[in-house]
């Protein structure tokens, strides 16, 4: 599945945005229901990616649906990158322009309100049709490393950044997001000391 998601060139925007609708529960000949979480990939408008995520959030609040959606993803990676006085930063960016990531437990009576969610086009699927992604593709592409990493970090611990461009360097925390998992460190980089977002699977306590 992850290798049949690809970049698309889309059409301009302009009006063509929907707005959120309240679910259609009793959809003739719509009785599907998954009884487990899984994980969907939805596809939305260029550009529109962190628009889509924060109205279906929005949707998911507004109509109690916090049962069904549990998590909400968009794939970044850190890139570096030379400036034209030869300076080097790393910059955050969407690794995958218009696809976002819903871990839920899919059902037709929800069909209609995740994919008219303002910013959203549909599902990735044949026709459509929502097609949950592989434990293969969830593997790889690494969707469930916050529910497999705990947060045992703290402020001013030092640690060794074990993935991303600053492999093998070490950092000193300086904020920790336990709920998204991720901290905030400080890192000397290019003969300067910067601040760079990290997840906690990119690090490791530095023994």
């Amino acid at each position: 599945m992850a290798d049949e998601i690809k970049n698309e060139n889309n059409t301009k925007v302009a009006d063509a945005v929907y707005d959120d609708v309240p679910p259609e529960l009793n959809v003739a000949g719509n009785n599907r229901r998954d009884t487990e979480a899984r994980w969907y990939v939805l596809h939305t408008f260029n550009g529109y990616e962190t628009v889509a995520e924060d109205n279906l959030k929005k949707v998911v609040e507004k109509y109690h649906l916090e049962n069904r959606v549990l998590e909400i993803f968009i794939p970044t990676e850190d890139v570096m990158t030379e400036k034209k006085n030869g300076t080097k930063v790393i910059n955050t960016q969407r690794s995958m322009p218009t696809y976002i990531f819903v871990k839920m437990i899919y059902g037709d009576d929800i069909w209609h309100t995740i994919t008219r969610t303002r910013g959203i086009t549909g599902f990735v699927g044949p026709k459509g049709r929502p097609l949950p992604l592989s434990n293969a593709d969830v593997m790889k592409m690494k969707l469930e490393r916050k529910l497999n990493t705990k947060v045992a970090f703290a402020v001013d611990d030092v640690v060794q950044i074990i993935d991303g461009p600053l492999m093998g360097q070490t950092a000193r925390i300086t904020d920790v997001d336990a709920p998204n998992h991720k901290v905030t460190v400080m890192v000397d980089m290019f003969g300067r000391t910067n601040k760079v977002e990290l997840h906690t699977s990119q690090i490791k306590a530095n023994n």
